[in-house]
């Protein structure tokens, strides 16, 4: 069981990660469709005494799935037991999770997208009719035992919805998409985390490092952090647009958030395949990165800011992608 619930790590990073969330929707920044309809969903089940429905949120890495589903659990004031859809691999594993729910828990599962199809066919009865039924034994020995469950609300992460099941998706009442942050949201953001740090940000730092997040305040909160660092050795400490500007230059982070990766995919797309159409294992394979971490991570923000579009003979880079690495554009393209 310890292997599969997830433990406070000690880790200095993921302790400092955990001191920057936000613990109540009040003090959520950001998706603020997403928690208008939230706090009216959880205000209305504890009117009625009832558990949250269960919840699907999904969106690209770092827009703060996690932080949202702790956010849900304070909410409703109840508590939450966290794990992973890699780290569930067999229906054991699961009856051991769900036998340890409290009425009301919120149980968080990242990457449910995952789970192996024999765990998550057991989840079907436990999210419906909070039940579930487990065969013990082998052969002609082996029984069906039935297990009430009490009434918990799942709440389930993913960067991928589209592989999930269509009987797992149906079982989710409320979905929510999470989107990419605007530039006014990130610099608030950034001013919060810059306050728990204790550094001093001069405005035009904060809004020149969000508008380099690429909408991400994970990266938001990354770049801060390096930031600071070559504030505090190559400067006095504070933050400001000139100490910025450089350090994010070395960092190779350029003006509309592309970092290096970035540009070494429009680069091999442009130099090696003339803009394309190539495939995305194509794309991994010349960049020496896997399919999914390109399709994940990269990929989305690219074409979100109009790098790259998707046809049906594979990803093409646009005229904008040309003109930012300062290629000219082929007129036949």
């Amino acid at each position: 069981m310890n292997d599969i619930l997830s433990k406070d790590p000690m880790d200095e990073e993921v302790a400092l990660e955990k001191s920057l969330r936000p613990q109540f929707l009040s003090q959520y920044i950001g998706q603020d469709k997403i928690k208008e309809q939230l706090e009216i969903f959880i205000k209305a089940a504890k009117m009625r005494e009832e558990v949250l429905d269960h919840v699907l949120l999904f969106g690209p890495p770092g827009l703060g799935k996690t932080t949202m589903a702790f956010v849900i659990a304070n909410e409703l004031g109840v508590h939450i037991k966290q794990t992973a859809g890699p780290a569930i691999e067999k229906p054991g594993d699961l009856v051991a999770i769900l036998n340890e729910l409290e009425p009301g828990d919120v149980l968080f599962i990242d990457e449910i997208h995952r789970l192996p199809m024999q765990v998550e066919e057991i989840l079907y009865s436990a999210m419906e009719d909070f039940y579930i039924d487990i065969m013990l034994g082998n052969g002609d020995g082996s029984r069906s035992v039935h297990l009430d469950l009490p009434p918990f609300t799942l709440v389930g992460a993913t960067t991928r919805a589209g592989m999930l099941s269509n009987p797992l998706r149906a079982r989710f009442g409320i979905t929510a998409h999470m989107e990419y942050y605007n530039e006014t949201s990130l610099e608030e953001i950034i001013k919060r985390t810059a306050d728990i740090f204790e550094v001093d940000v001069i405005d035009d730092a904060a809004l020149e490092i969000a508008l380099r997040s690429r909408g991400t305040p994970r990266i938001a909160n990354r770049l801060l952090k390096r930031v600071r660092d070559f504030a505090q050795i190559m400067g006095n400490g504070t933050v400001d647009k000139l100490i910025t500007d450089k350090a994010l230059t070395i960092l190779d982070v350029d003006n509309e958030g592309l970092d290096y990766i970035d540009q070494k995919i429009l680069r091999n797309m442009i130099e090696m395949y003339a803009g394309g159409p190539v495939g995305l294992s194509t794309i991994a394979v010349n960049i020496a990165e896997d399919r999914e971490t390109v399709e994940d991570m990269y990929e989305p923000y690219l074409i979100q800011k109009g790098f790259i579009m998707r046809t049906k003979q594979g990803r093409k880079a646009t005229q904008r992608a040309y003109a930012h690495l300062g290629y000219p554009y082929p007129t036949e393209n």
